[in-house]
């Protein structure tokens, strides 16, 4: 017991929180055109350089070691390709459009008898909101506005237009209107159409640019590929997609498995493969785990969370405390050791909070190329 006692007063002492970096970045000094430039980075890094905020962006300009280079390629491109999208701002992966629909005339989605379809964000209709958790239910308000409205309101309240992320998702709120008596309403949903034609080369649904004035100036077919200045301000231009540059790509630390595997099956894929599990030591962590697991198909994501039986205590695989803790309600206390070994798993889901499952489960997993 003294020894049990000692060990968790030393597992508390060593608790610290760590600093990441969602991306690592590559200079390449070699001069290509974009494509062969997004090629490249493919081939041996995740891709042409996404940049999300002024952090990133500084940390693109260090990234280039050498002097004299005036220009460098980033992976943002002019494709005048249309998106949806939920009013969280996660990208609409998952779709259940009615037949027919989206018919391409208008901008926001609604709801009916669980398809979607889409109408003018000027129509006055009731409303879902996402309660502050999706597993314990959804808040239907009945009041009508339009779409802008009524993500107004949501907010106003702390809540969001309902996002509706996977089809267990959508059975979720099929089953909620059903119980209201209003399957065949339409209401909306968090859905709407984004008209944005600059993409980033790995399809990421960052909306930061940093454009110089007067850009992007776009002159007929000829400027569709974005440059930066590294030694000046690193604002941005448009130019022709054939002119050479050297380029920057860049290394997700993070990697989504989409593949369903047991906890263990799981750990030994990402240390032959990448590092290991991920681990997720800190608020800053989980948010980057946030955003990976929006692409499962899985209602849950394996992480690196260990419970340990000898002395009742959690713990990473990658040899760190558990210090920052993102339990869901009814999780991560009092695991019952005689009955099967526990792992966590973080929800993919709702407010993607972790639970602990038998670790015979099969679930996608997120494997870190992070070097504790």
């Amino acid at each position: 017991m003294e020894q049990t006692q000692y060990l968790i007063l030393l597992l508390i002492a060593l608790c610290s929180v760590s600093e990441c970096v969602q991306r690592q970045y590559h200079f390449i000094n070699v001069r290509k055109t974009w494509t062969e430039a997004q090629i490249f980075c493919r081939e041996n890094y995740t891709d042409l350089a996404t940049v999300d905020d002024m952090n990133d962006m500084n940390e693109l300009k260090k990234s280039v070691n050498v002097g004299g280079v005036q220009y460098i390629w980033i992976g943002l491109k002019r494709m005048n390709v249309d998106k949806w999208q939920w009013s969280s701002g996660e990208p609409a992966l998952y779709l259940n459009w009615g037949s027919g629909q989206p018919d391409g005339r208008d901008e926001c989605a609604v709801m009916r008898n669980g398809e979607w379809h889409d109408l003018p964000c000027s129509d006055s209709l009731t409303f879902i909101c996402n309660s502050s958790n999706m597993n314990t239910g959804l808040v239907f308000v009945n009041q009508k506005k339009n779409w802008t409205d009524a993500q107004s309101f949501c907010r106003q309240n702390n809540t969001e237009l309902v996002s509706v992320r996977n089809q267990n998702e959508n059975q979720q709120v099929q089953n909620f209107t059903s119980s209201l008596g209003l399957s065949e309403s339409w209401i909306w949903i968090g859905l709407f159409r984004v008209r944005d034609p600059w993409q980033w080369s790995d399809q990421s649904n960052s909306s930061f640019r940093n454009w110089a004035p007067g850009q992007p100036n776009v002159r007929g077919d000829n400027e569709n590929c974005t440059m930066t200045e590294p030694n000046a301000q690193g604002q941005w231009n448009d130019t022709s997609c054939n002119n050479q540059f050297p380029f920057v790509c860049h290394e997700d630390k993070l990697i989504l498995i989409n593949e369903t595997l047991t906890w263990t099956e799981a750990l030994r894929y990402c240390r032959q493969n990448y590092t290991d599990l991920v681990s997720v030591h800190s608020v800053q962590m989980q948010e980057e785990v946030m955003n990976v697991v929006k692409r499962a198909s899985t209602g849950a994501v394996w992480l690196g969370l260990r419970h340990s039986c000898t002395v009742g205590l959690w713990f990473w695989v990658s040899g760190e405390t558990v210090c920052y803790q993102n339990w869901a309600p009814g999780n991560g206390t009092d695991e019952d050791c005689e009955r099967t070994v526990r792992s966590g798993a973080v929800q993919s889901g709702g407010d993607q909070r972790w639970i602990s499952l038998p670790e015979t489960r099969k679930l996608n997993f997120i494997c870190s190329r992070y070097e504790d």
